[in-house]
């Protein structure tokens, strides 16, 4: 850490010119054993393209040779994004499919910047905007690959007519893998065609040529379970099992709260708490109590697992939690980021057990004015585990009768069932649907409040695939955003925003949640897109215009179709070192608190404010607890977490996808074929897209199934008009489908007007 703020420091210097390793190690006077650590640091950095080396041999920073380094995130077109890893402020930069060299998806690389001519779309509309936009647009050229991804993927073995290959799982692999005759490969089972194996890369150099490699493991049949469960922990580096040396130290972990661990805790045991969250949530990190203070004030206590009290900085569960960077919920599944005895065990708060916990106490005045702030150790014990099903009842059914015959979730899918609301006296559940009540009371003002201050309300509709006993795809769920889910929502937010507040006010380094606002140039090209289903809008440039214009998509035809095009043009939230402030949410102080179960960024956030309230208690005697994270290590940090959290969710995405097809395929083989609602979201000359309403499943109408007439594209791009009958499809129109055909590879579904 110390040579790289050294190296770098050198390098950013306005005086500095490029020169060797050995120069630089001459000018800071490095010699003997620290030298060898030097080098060894130089060629981290260089690997990381934090450094780059030029011209024989010379180092540099990258931004001073007109280099980028990142990861690069390709199209199944062949075209990529580049996503900077050394400055989370850079945007993604495009990368043209030529220019993509032998990169793979998820490489980190060194690119060159360079302008090229801006393409202009097909339908030009006349807006202002356009006419200011510039003519060029910056895009670059992989030059070198600092660090491949993966050195083996996993796909399905085919046989051509004169050699063995592999069709890659991922689509964004565009080339088949080449592979010699795997009857003589000597693994055991022999590989057989259609069965899905991994494959061990060799160096990839010419990119004309297919690249080449081993088959090493036989994961099962191609499209089974198992195998494809196998396939996707292979290929974003998941791993449900833990290094023995970590399961050492959670071992030493007790299971119970010990007496001494209570010391020096704030007790509030005697205080109705509850915890409500999904059917098949596995760890529970959050729970809130509602206590009742003189002069019509009233305290919310929202309480976080206190994960630093068992998981030590730097210690073996330490370092592998930081590596995972969080927790990865696939279909099914979760890949946690600490053992289970931990995740579903001492850490998580469930029902009946004493928990260690750290606590934000929000004190509101009788206006419902939030008038105080306070943070204490605390331990807890969770009076009620409430499933997001029974809260709502709570909320909304008077008599407990009603209530108690909300069913308990299926043991198998969670982590925790609790007792069923029918074991409850009646004065029990009287008492948890008071607190559930007033909590409710308190978070619709906070809501209110938030949106009238300008926060967006991006809540979409969520979809959960459930799977049977064999772990197929059995039932796919909409899931219903409703006040039990904006309850704990509303809390959430308000402790994340008064933890980033304090710790900021008082000048301590912290890892922030971060949304940037978004593009002009994308808001503008947004805005002609609105302009088609006949929505005029403002500069959505000034939040007031975009606050109006999610209120009109609620009432639109083809708001929904209209809101995903409108996610699209924002940025995507990152984890940062700087207070750059949450454009979403329209907070200028925001961080991740409440979730260090499952986020490392939250664990960190848990240590710093351990240092500040030790800090706070000691003030008397003016001393200082010691605080283990520098500016640059957060940066570090930041940007690492960010990566893990976009490797999971594009591990959970393809686990949804996988699980989509499996589902659809099921569907071809039933005699009586299921009718499903769709609304159309894009058009094409050869068809339309359509998104299915209750699962959001994605695919294509394909124009030869539509055999009652020829159709055409009109010029704007939004309908599709038979030639003789005149009859129309057009965007955001709710149609009626089935399942026409299911391919695996391409990981596409087609469907057909019914």
């Amino acid at each position: 850490m110390e040579n790289t703020e050294i190296i770098t420091r050198l390098m950013s210097e306005p005086e500095y010119v490029p020169q060797s390793a050995n120069k630089i190690a001459d000018q800071l006077m490095i010699k003997g054993r620290r030298r060898s650590d030097f080098f060894a640091e130089i060629e981290n950095l260089l690997r990381q393209g934090i450094i780059v080396k030029i011209k024989k041999d010379q180092l540099c920073m990258p931004a001073d040779a007109d280099l980028i380094a990142g990861i690069i995130h390709f199209r199944q077109n062949g075209a990529a994004l580049l996503v900077p890893t050394t400055d989370s402020k850079i945007d993604p930069i495009t990368i043209r499919a030529e220019d993509t060299g032998v990169a793979m998806h998820r490489d980190r690389v060194l690119a060159r910047k360079k302008l090229t001519k801006r393409s202009q779309p097909q339908n030009r509309r006349k807006y202002k905007a356009r006419s200011m936009r510039p003519e060029t647009t910056e895009v670059c050229q992989v030059i070198r690959i600092l660090e491949r991804r993966n050195e083996s993927i996993t796909g399905t073995l085919k046989r051509g007519s004169l050699n063995y290959f592999i069709i890659p799982d991922d689509p964004r692999i565009t080339s088949d893998i080449l592979v010699p005759d795997p009857r003589k490969s000597g693994i055991k089972p022999t590989p057989r065609e259609n069965d899905k194996v991994v494959v061990r890369l060799a160096e990839w150099k010419q990119r004309h040529l297919n690249p080449e490699g081993e088959i090493i493991e036989v994961l099962g049949e191609t499209h089974e379970p198992s195998a494809e469960h196998k396939a996707i922990l292979r290929l974003f580096d998941l791993d449900p099992e833990f290094p023995p040396a970590v399961i050492r130290d959670a071992e030493k972990i007790p299971d119970a709260v010990l007496p001494d661990q209570r010391k020096d805790r704030l007790d509030i045991r005697n205080i109705t708490t509850v915890t409500i969250d999904p059917e098949d949530a596995k760890d529970f990190d959050d729970a809130l109590s509602y206590e009742s203070l003189p002069n019509n004030e009233t305290r919310i206590g929202i309480h976080i697992a206190d994960v630093n009290a068992y998981v030590r900085q730097d210690s073996q569960l330490d370092k592998e939690a930081q590596r995972r960077g969080n927790s990865t919920y696939l279909v099914g599944e979760v890949i946690p980021m600490l053992p289970p005895t931990l995740s579903n065990g001492i850490c998580s708060l469930v029902e009946g057990k004493d928990r260690l916990t750290k606590s934000v106490f929000l004190t509101f005045s009788k206006n419902g004015r939030l008038s105080k702030t306070d943070f204490a150790n605390t331990v807890i014990c969770s009076d009620k585990r409430l499933t997001y099903q029974q809260a709502f009842a709570l909320l909304k059914e008077d008599k407990l009768t009603a209530i108690r015959k909300v069913p308990l979730p299926p043991a198998h899918q969670t982590g925790s069932t609790g007792r069923p609301l029918s074991d409850l006296t009646d004065d029990e559940l009287k008492v948890i649907q008071s607190s559930v009540r007033k909590l409710w009371d308190i978070a619709k003002v906070l809501r209110a409040r938030r949106f009238t201050h300008g926060s967006l309300d991006l809540d979409m509709p969520e979809v959960k695939i459930y799977v049977d006993k064999d772990g197929y795809a059995d039932r796919i769920e909409s899931i219903e955003y409703d006040e039990s889910h904006q309850l704990i929502e509303e809390f959430m937010l308000t402790a994340n925003e008064a933890v980033a507040k304090s710790l900021r006010k008082h000048g301590l380094p912290l890892i922030y949640r971060v949304h940037d606002k978004p593009d002009p140039e994308k808001l503008n090209e947004l805005r002609e897109t609105l302009a088609t289903f006949g929505l005029e809008t403002g500069n959505l440039i000034h939040r007031k215009e975009i606050v109006s214009l999610i209120a009109k998509l609620k009432e639109h035809p083809q708001g929904h179709t209209l809101r995903i095009q409108f996610l699209r043009s924002l940025k995507q939230a990152c984890y940062r070192a700087d207070p750059d402030g949450h454009f979403g949410l329209n907070m200028s102080d925001y961080t991740h608190f409440t979730s260090p179960i499952r986020r490392y960024s939250d664990l960190i956030v848990h240590r710093i404010l351990d240092s500040f309230m030790t800090r706070q208690g000691q003030e008397e005697t003016q001393k200082k607890s010691p605080l283990n994270y520098s500016k640059q290590h957060l940066i570090k940090l930041s940007l690492h977490v960010s990566l893990t959290e976009q490797n999971s969710t594009e591990a959970e995405r393809s686990s949804v996808k996988v699980k989509l097809l499996e589902f659809f395929e099921r569907e071809l083989k039933k005699k009586k074929k299921t009718v499903f609602n769709a609304i159309i979201v894009d058009l094409k000359n050869h068809g339309m897209f359509v998104e299915l309403t209750p699962s959001m499943a994605f695919g294509l109408i394909h124009a030869s199934t539509l055999r009652d007439d020829l159709y055409a594209l009109t010029p704007d791009g939004t309908a599709l008009i038979g030639r003789r009958r005149r009859k129309k499809f057009i965007l955001g129109q709710k149609v009626k489908v089935k399942v026409e055909r299911v391919n695996r590879f391409k990981r596409q579904i087609d469907f057909r007007i019914v």
